[in-house]
């Protein structure tokens, strides 16, 4: 299954391609900063405004609640993709972000394009499963889970290692898409091709798995209708641009496919065929 959804993701020569459109559309690759990569490493529904509005009223740092500075605190990026996110935390919060992917060759754009914006000093990457995280237990303060577990089936293995990473306190922030009441989805969608590698479970599954695990939460919100108005704009602008590996877009990404994540994301959402969902969680002290 995990050799499926690592298919789905790698892409042939991604990181010269990536290289390719940047100079391209006129980037100097010496002096990039996280937001010209926004177009190509922001591409989870509401792009980097979301991460930013979800993230900036979390106190990070568990055993200091009364402290802002966050330059200490341990993020892991699960399932960090080209690494957009881990970067836009680092810059925005000063964190110490390290990325996981499944997807070796996301993994490798994610290295170059950190040192693109001078940032391998506080952003590492590693390639490797969720399902078995390659870290010691209490590791991390956050982690933060952003359109993951949709390709994930053993959702309770993977509740099961954010817990064990985490420090007591520590906080697992989710950003993900769950299954609607009505199906089924139209395919395909940034996260697989067809359902065959695609595992969506109701919120009220997971919050469920996630509470039998030991979670506590403090924040919960149903962003769906704010995502179907993202998506719409999305597929209007889709439908004036160009695309193709060569371009800053999503295709450079996810190939020819992409030009149709805008209709069917729309139209899956407005069909509430899938939910887009926020939620923050944390792991007692005493565990």
């Amino acid at each position: 299954m995990e050799s499926q959804i690592k298919n789905h993701y790698n892409s042939d020569h991604l990181t010269a391609n990536i290289k390719t459109a940047l100079i391209k559309a006129g980037k100097n690759l010496s002096t990039l900063e996280p937001k010209d990569l926004y177009r190509i490493d922001q591409l989870h529904t509401g792009g980097a405004n979301s991460s930013i509005e979800l993230l900036k009223n979390i106190n990070f740092s568990p055993d200091t609640p009364d402290i802002t500075d966050t330059t200490g605190t341990q993020v892991l990026d699960a399932g960090c993709g080209i690494g957009g996110s881990s970067r836009l935390i680092a810059q925005q919060f000063g964190c110490k972000v390290t990325g996981l992917d499944l997807a070796d060759k996301f993994i490798n754009a994610a290295n170059f394009l950190t040192t693109c914006t001078k940032q391998e000093t506080q952003v590492s990457f590693k390639q490797g499963s969720i399902l078995d995280l390659p870290f010691e237990k209490n590791t991390f303060d956050l982690v933060l889970c952003q359109h993951v577990l949709m390709n994930i089936k053993d959702k309770s293995r993977a509740v099961k290692e954010f817990f064990r990473v985490l420090k007591p306190g520590g906080k697992l922030v989710l950003h993900e898409i769950t299954k609607g009441e009505n199906q089924p989805v139209i395919f395909p969608v940034p996260w697989a091709a067809s359902s065959a590698i695609s595992f969506l479970e109701p919120w009220d599954i997971l919050a469920a798995t996630l509470e039998k695990q030991g979670f506590k939460m403090s924040y919960f919100s149903d962003k769906t209708h704010g995502a179907c108005s993202w998506w719409e704009k999305v597929k209007a602008a889709s439908d004036k641009k160009s695309t193709g590996v060569n371009v800053l877009g999503p295709g450079l990404i996810f190939g020819s496919n992409a030009t149709l994540f805008g209709k069917n994301m729309h139209t899956n959402f407005k069909n509430n065929s899938i939910c887009l969902v926020e939620a923050i969680l944390k792991k007692s002290y005493n565990a």
